[in-house]
């Protein structure tokens, strides 16, 4: 039993679900199927009721270096990768065209005071899993710097389009950062404009 759910609720969720004929077709793929859909769904409701809490006053930060030498920059520089002045890394590499648009926009605008396109490395963990936003971004809002990480800037990718689990990922982070009190902004956005002028507040 997969899913630590009593015989008598599973059976219930597959009478509801009204799939018991597909039984007859393949027991041991309906039975496999089934199992993964129900431990999916059970996933998603813990995420409803996830609390975050602040353990102290302490604060502890883990230092990676973005020059390591396992987790090197790699790109092709005709092809998708763009020079940098403004990011941590000389070089900045971009896997869509949007990407590359926002990495443009970065470079540009003047209340970007620093930026990067986060590493696989670069996670932030949540019940379902780690989560990788794809920017780091500092904006000058006003004479003050705040820190905003955007996620799913790949413009066909759009949050309501996301698989729930992802979904679920991104709201478990928000909520993350928000009991740390460290006021760093949490943006799903498909478009820098949408960014600067819409999103981030001054």
């Amino acid at each position: 039993n997969e899913t630590n759910l009593t015989r008598k609720t599973i059976v219930e969720i597959l009478i509801r679900s009204n799939t018991l004929h597909l039984f007859k077709k393949n027991p041991q793929k309906y039975m496999e199927q089934v199992a993964q859909i129900i431990t999916a769904k059970m996933r998603l409701m813990i995420v409803d009721g996830i609390k975050y809490t602040k353990r102290g006053n302490d604060e502890y930060y883990a230092l990676e270096l973005f020059e390591d030498k396992d987790k090197e920059l790699i790109g092709y520089l005709s092809k998708n990768m763009m020079k940098s002045k403004k990011s941590v890394y000389e070089y900045v590499v971009y896997d869509s065209a949007n990407e590359e648009r926002f990495a443009r926009n970065f470079e540009n605008n003047s209340r970007v005071k620093l930026y990067v396109k986060l590493p696989d490395w670069f996670t932030i963990p949540t019940p379902l899993g780690s989560y990788n936003p794809d920017w780091a971004v500092l904006i000058d809002a006003d004479g003050k710097d705040k820190l905003y990480f955007v996620l799913e800037t790949k413009a066909d990718t759009m949050f309501d389009a996301l698989r729930p689990t992802e979904r679920a990922k991104i709201e478990c982070a928000k909520k993350h950062f928000e009991v740390l009190g460290t006021e760093v902004g949490f943006e799903d956005i498909d478009s820098f404009e949408d960014f600067i002028e819409e999103k981030v507040v001054v």
